[in-house]
């Protein structure tokens, strides 16, 4: 007899701990529903109020969710935290990182997107966005020799992607590496006719 009470107050127990967390399981996804319509309406402040009932600090989801809120509600400081947050609880995860890059470019914090690109890389070497964009921060600062590695590592993989394409022939170019910099140009020009930077290009090459 006294078994079968034991028994019985686990179930009972149990019971009530599946109740209660399915409840919170509605409480949390009712409040992310919110959050998206009112992102969908343009209401940042809002969304993010929506979510504030629910914050943990050790949830990857939510702290990722209000580093994006914050940053289209123009809060690049709180975003940057937010999304650090993120990082910190999952650091192989890299859509943090690349959420993380669009406050600190609104910033104009260039050297902390570098080491955001660069530690993706780490991660995953052949992400195309981070070498792509890690390659035209390379450009701008004239270092076409370590652009142009990465802009050739993106057009191995996707022949046929114009902006790769077009970086890594100007990259040439600034290294005069003509050849290369001329049939470069021309298949750019098959990607896209009559590209105005390909016609540029080739006009220099002349």
């Amino acid at each position: 007899m006294e078994n079968l009470k034991k028994i019985a107050f686990i179930l009972l127990f149990a019971g009530i701990a599946s109740l209660s967390m399915s409840q919170s399981q509605s409480v949390i996804q009712s409040a992310y529903s919110k959050s998206y319509e009112s992102e969908q309406a343009g209401s940042y402040t809002t969304a993010i109020n929506e979510l504030k009932p629910i914050y943990k600090a050790d949830d990857y989801t939510v702290n990722i969710r209000l580093g994006w809120l914050s940053y289209l509600a123009k809060q690049y400081t709180t975003a940057i935290r937010y999304y650090n947050i993120a990082i910190a609880l999952k650091p192989y995860a890299i859509e943090a990182r690349f959420g993380c890059v669009k406050p600190l470019s609104a910033i104009e914090s260039w050297e902390k997107v570098k080491e955001n690109y660069l530690k993706i890389l780490e991660i995953d070497p052949q992400n195309t966005v981070a070498n792509y964009w890690l390659g035209v921060m390379y450009y701008n600062a004239k270092d076409y020799v370590s652009g142009l590695k990465l802009f050739e590592k993106v057009v191995n993989l996707y022949p046929l992607d114009y902006d790769s394409t077009i970086m890594l022939a100007w990259c040439k170019l600034n290294l005069s590496k003509q050849i290369d910099a001329r049939i470069l140009f021309n298949q750019a020009l098959i990607i896209r006719p009559n590209d105005s930077s390909a016609l540029t290009g080739l006009k220099l090459l002349k």
